[in-house]
């Protein structure tokens, strides 16, 4: 259980990483939670990832905990997301869903629910249930300045260019 102090019910804004965030993790025969702790979580089947789980490809999503306290899904290889990723890539540039509670993907056989207390969900109403949730909603603050506290969340990797084979001057995979 977190120690920080929750504020009462008048923004969604709170410490950097308050509130909890977790992951349910389901397939047919088992079930899990993980702690989204590190800036960086990746989903797949390869040693490096911090969730490893068997049919996935090696790195299947990644998870990253960014500059402004939100926690962003990146699917590396298929399954399905709650937001339209690709409508995303294409309005504003980035190809992630910025995960709220209650946000669900799968990967292979697996599903996943990510899952912040309220009261740091940026992605809720003003205050969530507490400022009156579904009533005409005052705009919140803006967000505290997590950078200058020294929070820099992680960054995406840019995309590696494709080996260019010289026989035939294709991409090769």
């Amino acid at each position: 259980m977190s120690t920080q102090e929750k504020p009462s019910g008048t923004t969604t804004h709170a410490e950097w990483g308050a509130g909890h965030p977790h992951l349910l993790i389901t397939s047919d025969d088992a079930r899990m939670v993980h702690e989204l702790v590190d800036d960086e979580t990746r989903i797949g089947s390869a040693d490096e990832c911090q969730i490893r789980l068997e049919g996935l490809a090696s790195v299947h999503a990644v998870i990253r905990h960014d500059a402004h306290d939100d926690y962003d899904l990146e699917m590396l290889a298929p399954g399905q997301t709650s937001a339209n990723i690709a409508k995303s890539a294409e309005e504003e540039g980035r190809a992630v869903e910025t995960l709220h509670t209650g946000a669900r993907f799968t990967a292979g056989d697996w599903r996943f629910v990510f899952v912040r207390d309220e009261y740091a969900d940026h992605g809720r109403p003003y205050g969530g249930r507490l400022g009156g949730e579904g009533a005409h909603q005052r705009r919140q603050p803006p967000r505290p300045d997590y950078e200058a506290e020294g929070h820099t969340g992680a960054t995406p990797a840019p995309p590696e260019p494709p080996v260019i084979a010289p026989e035939d001057g294709l991409p090769s995979d």
